[in-house]
């Protein structure tokens, strides 16, 4: 798939595990790149502003509940964003027209989040067992990961007609094959019909509404209060955009990450499983188990990426 706006290509490359797609480097490409470390930089910043704001004006534990979300609910936005990068070059979404997507799909997951976490709040409040629900996802997904159960996906990965989300998006819609511009709908012999843009937008929310099955049951698991779990959910989401545009050249690199979610996410189910026998975990150790997991997953991964480099330049 290639465009000649803004002298930018797209590429699919595959890495073990990851595939995902390139933006060729031209000067526009990296003013965009760069502008996108800026914008996560500000994200960043922004997120850290407001969980030091916290405790000042609320308390010291509600800022710790706040960056274990945050961090817990920004590495599980990183399997989004690889999703997102899988459906564009499925659909062969040009380049000038991903923003329209993710600007809704990000428009979209606000809205669909704000109600999920309403609704896992009342449950929590009037159900307990909720809590072995929630338990129950993270652990089956932490060991689905660790225990090699994504193997079947990793096929489907690399044909994404097979893939759910695609097939259900386009079995809703009668979807022409050709695009029209940044359009979501076009008129075909009289007849209106949604364009290949409008479908992956489709499967884009559909994607997200997967992973929320995730997300909210973890952030859960970290605190039960609302408005730390909506607030960590929103600046996870809206930094979103511009991480999009990162992860498009160094999610390949990132090969440790996921297993160390994962270990993060069984580690959130064991603790939610432990609150409803009344054994709490210190919100201290949860959020230091976090960051030192999630830290670990990327430390351990650049230093592969730069041992291999060495190796091949040493060869």
């Amino acid at each position: 798939m290639s465009t000649d706006e803004n002298n930018t290509s797209v590429k699919s490359t595959t890495d073990p595990g990851i595939p995902t797609i390139v933006i060729e480097e031209g000067e526009s490409s990296k003013e965009i790149y760069e502008q996108a470390i800026k914008r996560t930089s500000l994200w960043i910043l922004a997120s850290v502003v407001f969980g030091i704001g916290l405790n000042f004006a609320v308390s010291p534990e509600i800022s710790q509940e706040f960056f274990a979300g945050w961090l817990l609910e920004q590495s599980l936005s990183i399997d989004n964003v690889l999703v997102f990068l899988l459906l564009f070059d499925y659909f062969k979404v040009p380049l000038a027209n991903q923003d329209r997507v993710l600007n809704f799909g990000i428009y979209g997951a606000i809205v669909m989040r704000a109600t999920m976490i309403g609704l896992g709040s009342v449950a929590l409040q009037e159900f307990h067992a909720v809590l072995l629900v929630f338990a129950g996802i993270l652990i089956y997904s932490s060991a689905t990961v660790l225990l090699g159960g994504d193997d079947e996906e990793e096929g489907e990965e690399e044909d994404m007609s097979k893939n759910q989300l695609v097939q259900i998006s386009k079995s809703l819609f009668d979807a022409s094959d050709k695009f029209d511009g940044d359009r979501f709908f076009t008129i075909i012999d009289g007849v209106k019909k949604a364009t290949p843009l409008f479908i992956c937008m489709v499967a884009v929310e559909l994607s997200d509404v997967v992973f929320a099955v995730d997300s909210i049951p973890a952030v859960f698991g970290v605190t039960d209060n609302p408005l730390v779990v909506f607030t960590s959910n929103m600046f996870a989401i809206m930094g979103l955009r511009s991480l999009y545009t990162i992860l498009s050249k160094a999610a390949s690199d990132l090969e440790y990450l996921e297993p160390a979610v994962a270990v993060v996410l069984g580690f959130v189910g064991v603790k939610l499983v432990g609150e409803y026998f009344d054994f709490q975990i210190s919100t201290q150790l949860s959020l230091a188990v976090v960051a030192t997991m999630l830290s670990g997953g990327v430390g351990l991964s650049l230093w592969t990426k730069d041992r291999k480099v060495t190796e091949e330049q040493n060869a």
